[in-house]
């Protein structure tokens, strides 16, 4: 059974019910001398506990990627040179069946970035359809917070089930949503090409590789867009920016702040090289971005994005903002704006065709 995922969770949840009723059920019919009935209670109490700080880990660890599996648990697996493990070239990668709603998953080798990691990827239902067998489709590249992971879309974001019943209430058209890991070997670049770690490469040139040798994807920009929330929601407006050829729109959800994080990149140049704010300053790019928070969210403060909005005055970059008025840094408060950010990607991004 999968350390990650909703079916060990479940299995632990109920586990702790069984071992609470089967507490006070069995507790008074303990028999023996009082260090043997002391003793049995202990192990009682002991195995509620256990069961009970069981289920709250593996839902810390569902929320924020920390394992990705047992042998990463274990410490059976190294982890110091995890962006030079061998995983297949993207040529050669290959897709398993997830455990729901239709989503494959699969771990490989970038070819530019000679970075590893997991992508899930996930197909709308027309993409079997006899109807659709020749069309290509527009691809979605959603990236998740830090800490997090690619299951963190799955499992906290909604997805894909949110994004079905928009299609269903025709506010998007149907994409492919590709869900990558943003930090390969768990280290936060802000996703950035920095001289020894780069995962921008990997986001842009990498994941969109794979999934073009391996789906019908639309070819050139008007069919790749991205989008994130906090860390992944920062790489949604700078990524576009940076590769325009590739991405033509982007939606940032309750990104962290858009002016960089020296804690991330310390070096002041490059981050600045790697600033959504400061890249947007006279940009010709003609990309389009969606930006959304909350006035109740510290962590993606509204000034940030109102920064960014005014170094966008001057350039070609099209800009749309959202401001609601309730909610913290939460996925409650993300899915607040998924039907405004499909909307607003469907509007930039081709159809199917």
């Amino acid at each position: 059974m999968a350390l990650t995922g909703a079916t060990f969770f479940f299995v632990l949840a109920v586990a702790t019910v069984l071992a609470m009723i089967g507490t006070v059920a069995i507790w008074a019919k303990v028999r023996g001398p009082r260090p043997v009935r002391w003793l049995v209670h202990g192990a009682m109490i002991a195995v509620c506990q256990l069961t009970a700080i069981s289920v709250v880990a593996t839902w810390i660890n569902n929320s924020y990627g920390l394992y990705a599996s047992w042998a990463d648990l274990l410490g059976t697996t190294s982890t110091a040179n995890a962006d030079a493990m061998p995983g297949p070239p993207a040529n050669r990668a290959k897709f398993n069946h997830g455990t729901r709603d239709g989503v494959l998953d699969t771990y490989f080798r970038g070819s530019r970035s000679t970075l590893s990691g997991q992508v899930l990827v996930w197909t709308p239902p027309q993409y079997k359809e006899p109807a659709y067998s020749k069309k290509r489709f527009p691809v979605l590249i959603m990236m998740h917070g830090v800490p997090g992971s690619p299951q963190s879309w799955l499992e906290h974001g909604g997805m894909p089930g949110d994004f079905e019943k928009l299609m269903k209430q025709r506010k998007t058209h149907p994409f492919i949503l590709v869900m990558p890991v943003i930090d390969p070997g768990s280290v936060d670049t802000d996703c950035s090409d920095l001289p020894d770690r780069k995962v921008a490469s990997w986001l842009a040139y990498d994941v969109p590789e794979l999934v073009r040798h391996k789906f019908r994807t639309i070819k050139g920009r008007s069919g790749w867009g991205v989008m994130g929330y906090s860390t992944g929601g920062y790489c949604a407006a700078k990524l576009p920016l940076q590769y325009p050829k590739i991405f033509g729109a982007g939606a940032a959800i309750d990104p962290d702040p858009l002016t960089g994080d020296t804690s991330v990149i310390p070096d002041a140049a490059l981050r600045r090289a790697n600033t959504p704010t400061d890249l947007v300053v006279g940009s010709t790019a003609r990309v389009s971005l969606f930006l959304a928070t909350s006035r109740q969210d510290r962590v993606s403060p509204p000034a940030s994005i109102e920064k960014f909005l005014a170094a966008s005055a001057a350039s070609s970059v099209q800009v749309r903002t959202q401001l609601v008025d309730t909610g913290g840094h939460n996925y409650h408060t993300f899915a607040a704006s998924y039907p405004l950010a499909f909307h607003w990607l469907s509007a930039w991004l081709s159809a199917p065709k």
